[in-house]
């Protein structure tokens, strides 16, 4: 049976207890800690934070691979560089930002610093902007937030025309490289998930399922794994 891996996104927490936050999330069970970074130009004023003074924070109280997602429209060799000294161990972007010649030097950097490096299909942005990418990154990550079902801010719905794109990007995925990670990120809760697990991710990124679950971050993750791992079963997923 495939373990589809968690990682426990860093969007929907107290960053005042960030460190504390991640060694929960650590000890029950996630597999990769997902710190949400934004430039404040691709994202305006939505805030969100999570570069290399996150992950320096972060890095000494796991030993989980941390990987930065970063919402931004311009990515220099300088911002790879602090990541990858602070710790991280991927590098996520925008595809609709990055799909030109800045995003081969980019893959170059992050092979130069030891890092993965992955491409995020964010909302209504189309599978075709990976075609070629796709031969060269370790992550791709459909965005499935959607538009309704959502109070825009804690709990995000998923949209339902994701379901497409992801059995796109799986049958993409398996055909041109095998070694790519599909993860799926956005609206994601451990009741409303098996239609888009059918479509066989290896990863999903959970933030506010983990972190705002009224049980507490172990019961948030306990939740989600065995919804992945029924999931897996029941669609014969390997």
């Amino acid at each position: 049976m495939k373990h589809i891996k968690i990682a426990a996104g860093l969007a929907h927490v107290n960053y005042g207890r960030i460190a504390d936050v991640v060694i929960a999330a650590d000890k029950a069970g996630v597999d990769y800690i997902h710190s949400d970074a934004a430039d404040m130009i691709d994202l305006k004023n939505m805030q969100l934070m999570g570069g290399h003074q996150i992950i320096e924070g972060i890095r000494p109280e796991t030993e989980l691979p941390i990987e930065c997602h970063f919402y931004t429209e311009v990515c220099d060799r300088l911002f790879i560089e602090k990541i990858a000294a602070a710790g991280a161990n991927m590098l996520i972007l925008p595809a609709e930002h990055f799909i030109g010649s800045q995003f081969m030097y980019i893959v170059n950097y992050c092979r130069e610093f030891g890092m993965k490096i992955g491409l995020a299909i964010g909302g209504y942005t189309p599978l075709c902007f990976v075609d070629e990418a796709i031969y060269d990154i370790d992550r791709l990550q459909v965005i499935v937030h959607g538009v309704d079902e959502t109070d825009g801010k804690d709990n995000w719905g998923w949209r339902r025309t994701a379901i497409d794109l992801v059995k796109r990007a799986r049958a993409m995925i398996n055909e041109k490289n095998p070694k790519c990670e599909l993860a799926i990120d956005g609206g994601l809760r451990y009741n409303n998930m098996d239609p888009l697990l059918e479509c066989n991710p290896d990863v999903v990124i959970l933030s506010s399922a983990i972190f705002k679950d009224p049980d507490g971050i172990e019961a948030g993750v306990r939740k989600c794994r065995k919804a992945l791992d029924d999931a897996a079963e029941k669609f014969g997923l390997e």
